[in-house]
């Protein structure tokens, strides 16, 4: 049986999983990213399609939401988004992915940190989510 997200939820779902993650923030030893050229983008949709056809991409979240974030803990660092491939699934273009997202100098319950979240999911080059089989 195939099973579809409804189009209003999957068009929502990069980005509401972008703000969730962020806002939801565990801290992790939060170790700088390497230099790498990062694109900026309003969801985070594009990079998910970029590292499941590419194996990686890079980018700074920007817009409300990004916006939102800043303002919420405190800070003006830039939301980092890395997505690489962590393997192929059986549907050509499409891959597990793991999406890590990182903030710097995040103040939550009084404590200035370093924040990072990591998080898994299934895209596919397309811009769509794998069929399940």
């Amino acid at each position: 049986m195939n099973r579809h997200p409804p189009i209003h939820i999957e068009r929502a779902l990069p980005a509401t999983v972008a703000i969730f993650a962020t806002a939801c923030m565990t801290v992790m030893s939060a170790s700088p990213a390497s230099a790498v050229e990062r694109i900026a983008v309003t969801e985070i949709k594009p990079l998910l399609m970029q590292a499941a056809e590419r194996g990686e991409a890079h980018g700074v979240l920007t817009g409300t939401g990004a916006v939102y974030l800043q303002r919420r803990f405190d800070t003006a660092s830039p939301i980092e988004v890395d997505v690489k491939r962590a393997r192929a699934l059986p549907q050509i273009g499409c891959g597990r992915l793991e999406v890590t997202t990182r903030q710097r100098a995040v103040l939550v319950n009084g404590n200035r940190a370093d924040q990072e979240l990591a998080f898994q999911l299934n895209f596919c080059a397309d811009g769509r989510f794998p069929e399940e089989r």
